[in-house]
């Protein structure tokens, strides 16, 4: 009979997952103007085993998924590679129509089935490099701690050379209709979607992210199947290149300059800076307005570009609010293959560059000695002093990319 809801990947292998347009913030944090896909995979043959599971809010749909695989068979098996709710939170209305169903996970996993939904029987505990024999099929399973829980694993089909690795190779976005790379068209919207959630769920934990991706690059690897994303069958290096680039944090010559400013002065000086960035030599060059844009895409515009320039306001003897909610975001990504800038402006006493300093010294970062602070509107010399700022950042990044 020909499945209407659910897609083959091969012969005992179906994908079953299913969309999210409704939640409107990843992680109540991360922006989704274009949804989000949980996958999840259904393994046949002489057992049945369901590769991780979906968010409670998509349950019914998975369901009718689930069903029409197993066709009024049972289930027999689920792999939790990863216990955050997106991916487990359907558990126990699974539990209520497979009642004997076996949960396969490793030791650091069950504590966390156990607080978030009071499961501890009918567990099968997997270690580094276990292979289990599923009936007729056989998952080798290797831990990634920290890529992007402590428990996070991903296991290994041999026979298919498939990988199923969690959220190591996902991205934002929901699947239309198409699900395998060779459908979509990586065109920058897709691109960026897919750097924004690493950069967002998994950058700062890039040095473990490297080492899971050093790990399975020994493995023979066909096909990737994420927990969201594009399953990628054709080209599954492409992902993986990508994932090696963001986890290395490689950057471009670029910069970008983040403001915030209450009355224009500020956004004024911002300006001037671009100007000397231009000046120097450097063609691409971002402004972004730190108290309109989410800072789920000034991180992610920050982590791939090689210049970074912040520039606040004063704010109450202090720095710009949402300015210091970014500087610790930042501080948190560890990046360490920028070049920082700063400049701050005050009306009748600093704040923001004194914090400003104490970020970049904090965080070690590589930053220019030139650091305007202006009170009130900027004048001629002051605007030139300013333009200064960005021609010094364009010569840095020139400098550096001759030394590479």
């Amino acid at each position: 009979m020909e499945n209407l809801l659910t897609e083959q990947i091969n012969d005992h292998l179906y994908y079953i997952g299913v969309n999210d347009r409704q939640t409107e913030l990843f992680e109540n944090m991360w922006p989704l103007p274009d949804g989000v896909a949980y996958n999840s995979f259904l393994m046949t043959g002489e057992k049945n085993i369901i590769m991780d599971l979906v968010k409670v809010n998509t349950i019914s749909t998975y369901i009718e998924k689930v069903q029409e695989i197993l066709d009024g068979g049972d289930l027999d098996y689920i792999v939790i590679h990863h216990v955050e709710p997106d991916h487990s939170s359907g558990i126990k209305n699974i539990l209520e129509l497979y009642p004997n169903v076996k949960i396969i996970c490793n030791k650091k996993t069950a504590p966390f089935l156990k607080n978030f939904y009071n499961i501890e029987d009918n567990l099968i505990i997997v270690s580094e490099g276990e292979t289990l024999e599923l009936g007729n099929r056989k998952l080798t399973f290797y831990m990634t701690p920290m890529v992007h829980w402590p428990e996070s694993m991903v296991s290994y089909e041999e026979e298919t050379k498939t990988l199923f690795s969690q959220d190591i190779f996902g991205g934002f976005g929901t699947l239309n209709g198409a699900i395998f790379d060779d459908q979509v068209r990586f065109n920058d919207n897709y691109y960026s979607e897919t750097t924004r959630y690493f950069i967002n769920i998994v950058g700062k934990y890039a040095s473990q992210a490297l080492k899971a991706l050093n790990k399975l690059s020994e493995l023979e690897i066909k096909t990737i199947c994420p927990v969201h994303g594009a399953i990628w069958r054709t080209n599954p290096e492409k992902i993986f290149n990508l994932y090696t680039d963001l986890a290395k944090q490689k950057v471009k010559d670029g910069v970008l300059i983040i403001y915030g400013s209450m009355y224009g002065n500020t956004e004024r000086m911002a300006e001037a800076v671009a100007r000397g960035v231009a000046k120097g030599g450097i063609t691409d060059i971002k402004i972004r307005d730190v108290g309109k844009t989410s800072f789920s895409y000034l991180l992610a515009e920050a982590w791939e570009t090689r210049g970074v320039i912040l520039g606040s306001c004063t704010y109450n003897n202090n720095i710009f609010p949402p300015m210091s909610f970014l500087m610790e975001e930042l501080k948190q990504q560890k990046m360490k293959n920028n070049i920082w800038g700063i400049f701050g402006s005050y009306s009748w006493s600093g704040g923001a560059l004194k914090r400003l300093r104490g970020f970049v010294e904090e965080n070690k970062c590589d930053v220019l000695d030139i650091q305007p602070e202006i009170q009130g509107a900027a004048d001629e010399e002051e605007l030139r002093e300013l333009i200064k700022l960005g021609e010094e950042m364009a010569k840095a990044i020139i400098a550096k990319r001759e030394l590479e």
